[in-house]
């Protein structure tokens, strides 16, 4: 049994046997959670979309909360999740997220973002800009390396993929904006992400995507803190909000932080290899 009170504030913990996230008392997820991602919902994703290794890649629940605070997090327009990514291959690819960007903010040019907190194991998440309309072209490549407490920002203009190149579960929470869908279409199309991670003698290999017609060179970054969006390091997303309901702002109103998601990528093209 994983522990993840520490990590996430909350009272969890995770199954690996079962494969099963334990709600402690007081805590419920949105009905019908976890919602399971299965090799044969992401094959046209995959490096190699013939192989037939695992079933259940990664398990999703949505709308995490105590009971306690669903209104405050109603009325904030947010939603916090939990996912957890299980260890091992497909064929040579590590197992990851099936990948997608978020749509415009309603009379907005911006798209909406979102934060993932790493509650266990390691993760690699692979952000990918696309020149808009053009999915096939992309602008800009980072893998951002996070291990337990780590906060990664996703900012507008980014389609993302998480990767878990570790030996154990990775679970990781996520605050995001309420009431938009996700948009799988883009990435499924390209048959994937800019890069697939895939495992090598020595070290996890990128190989580029060829269905991809302009393809930047991959920029491997280290976790950016930000302390104006209050994402820092060891500070629990669940926590921060229970302090201070407003915190998490930027994700609901993008259009008022742009300078601080610029100087955002400033600083993490800064810490890039």
């Amino acid at each position: 049994m994983i522990d993840l009170n520490k990590r996430s504030g909350l009272p969890l913990s995770w199954n690996s046997e079962q494969e099963q996230l334990i709600l402690g008392e007081g805590i419920t997820t949105e009905e019908g959670a976890p919602d399971v991602r299965r090799r044969l919902d992401m094959q046209e994703v995959l490096y190699d979309n013939q192989a037939e290794e695992l079933d259940k890649l990664y398990y999703m629940y949505r709308g995490v909360a105590m009971n306690e605070d669903r209104l405050a997090i109603k009325d904030s327009g947010l939603r916090y999740d939990v996912t957890a990514v299980r260890p091992g291959t497909i064929s040579s690819e590590f197992v990851k997220t099936a990948g997608h960007y978020h749509p415009k903010k309603e009379g907005s040019e911006l798209t909406w973002p979102e934060v993932y907190e790493v509650l266990h194991g390691r993760a690699h998440y692979l952000m990918q800009s696309a020149v808009p309309e053009h999915p096939d072209q992309l602008e800009q490549v980072f893998l951002i390396a996070a291990k337990p407490g780590d906060k990664v920002l996703i900012p507008p203009g980014f389609g993302h993929i998480t990767i878990n190149p570790g030996e154990e579960f990775l679970i990781m929470s996520n605050w995001v904006a309420e009431g938009f869908s996700s948009l799988y279409e883009p990435i499924r199309r390209m048959k994937g992400g800019a890069y697939f991670e895939l495992e090598g003698d020595e070290a996890p290999e990128f190989v580029p995507n060829p269905n991809y017609t302009n393809l930047p060179p991959l920029k491997r970054c280290s976790v950016v803190p930000v302390e104006d969006l209050s994402l820092l390091t060891g500070l629990p997303f669940y926590t921060v909000f229970k302090e201070n309901n407003s915190a998490f702002r930027f994700l609901t109103h993008p259009e008022e932080y742009i300078g601080v998601f610029e100087t955002y990528l400033e600083e993490l093209v800064d810490t890039s290899t």
